[in-house]
């Protein structure tokens, strides 16, 4: 294969590091969403732990699997295989619990569509779509070093789960948000059409489910890593005071809109409804760059500067122009806004729209600067040769955040 086998988050190349380009044993491409290769059969897994997807090899016990061509370890693919999410994660044989069976991914969940409802046949097709783009973001997460646990069997108090939810004809709607670590989605947002009729009707230049899943995660995070931390006062001279009423503020948002000059300090216009919002526009945003940055160079994509007619950012718009990894991380925030411009210069020759149609103002790559030193502190906790200085110490209290509703879909 291609890919590296050391495992992951243990180098700074980038701030995702995901390889997204691998191959099978028998030299053919194979993608993330492969549980099979097409060109010879071999089965296939994504190990997370590795971040690949791997080859596999059949053993002497029914349903057990190895890599291909190695001793160890051994793996059962998850039981979610066979269902119309079709999971092609892998899960040790070893690991015990009421949700062993299934893998990383697939164990988050709580509440899945009711897969036999006459009234909504389509509800498998839905929710296979999610799977794919849940699949994407938790491999991303793992990769960043963040916290991934699921609320019903592993981290009751502080975990993660996901509800997926369809309305009853004629009842009242599915609201996509986030609540005290669970989140929401109504999975008609998997339906192309819908999803692009409120996108439209909403005035939004991107709406995906990946892009939804980003945003609600990062209501999580906000969670996690900055209520009752050290970081709390800086992230609120940064995002804001994120005390002010939540409700009081999305209504004046929606009566009102943003701000005739809000692209000079948030990266949408519905970073401007509350601090929380602005944090996980960023949040999503952050993961929009990693990932699309990491799979430009798994697959080796390089880009001739000379051909660009871009000011490329300098130290004077990061959070931190100081920090020791300044160099290493405006290195990234120029990569991005370099194909970004080939990423778009592509969508309209084909006549489709921007791929990112955004543009970073100095103070988001503040911003942006500011959730890489969050997650980079996360990532290299316990480890005092990697550790971020933290920005200042400060007294915090906890903040309960009231359920949010991703409109934006960052």
């Amino acid at each position: 294969m291609n890919a590296s086998s050391d495992p992951i988050g243990k180098t700074d190349a980038s701030p995702g590091l995901r390889v997204r380009a691998f191959n099978c044993q028998c030299g053919s491409p194979i993608f993330f969403r492969n549980s099979e290769c097409l060109a010879c059969g071999t089965a296939l897994g994504y190990a997370p732990e590795l971040a690949q997807v791997v080859p596999l090899a059949e053993t002497d016990e029914p349903d057990v699997w190895v890599r291909w061509e190695t001793e160890g370890p051994r793996y059962q693919r998850c039981a979610n295989l066979g269902t119309p999410s079709a999971c092609n994660w892998l899960v040790p044989v070893d690991e015990v619990g009421p949700q062993a069976g299934l893998c990383r991914a697939c164990r988050l969940n709580r509440t899945i569509p009711d897969l036999n409802d006459p009234q909504h046949p389509d509800n498998g097709v839905l929710w296979a779509r999610i799977e794919m783009a849940k699949r994407r973001l938790v491999s991303a997460l793992l990769v960043l070093g963040l916290p991934v646990a699921s609320r019903e069997s592993e981290d009751t108090e502080h975990g993660l789960m996901f509800d997926f939810l369809r309305a009853p004809d004629g009842g009242p709607p599915v609201m996509t948000g986030h609540d005290d670590g669970l989140i929401t989605l109504n999975i008609i947002e998997a339906d192309d059409v819908h999803r692009e009729r409120a996108r439209t009707n909403m005035n939004e230049p991107y709406r995906t489910l990946v892009g939804h899943l980003r945003h609600e995660v990062g209501h999580y995070y906000w969670n996690r890593l900055i209520a009752d931390s050290h970081w709390l006062e800086p992230c609120r001279a940064l995002f804001g005071d994120e005390t002010l009423d939540y409700g009081d503020s999305l209504k004046r948002y929606y009566e009102n809109g943003p701000p005739p000059d809000w692209q000079l300090g948030y990266v949408s216009a519905y970073a401007t409804a509350h601090p929380w919002e602005d944090w996980a526009e960023c949040w999503a945003h952050y993961m929009h760059m990693s990932d699309m940055v990491d799979t430009a160079t798994s697959y080796g994509l390089v880009l001739d500067q000379t051909r660009l007619e871009l000011k490329p950012f300098g130290h004077d718009v990061l959070y931190q122009p100081d920090h020791p990894g300044a160099d290493k991380y405006l290195a990234f925030i120029n990569h991005w806004a370099e194909l970004t411009m080939l990423m778009n210069g592509m969508a309209r020759a084909m006549g489709q729209p921007d791929i990112y149609p955004f543009v970073l103002a100095h103070q988001v790559v503040a911003k942006l600067h500011f959730i890489h030193l969050v997650v980079s502190e996360e990532r290299h906790r316990g480890d005092d040769a990697g550790a971020s200085p933290s920005p200042s110490q400060s007294q915090s209290q906890s903040q309960s955040q009231s359920q949010s509703q991703s409109q934006s879909g960052a």
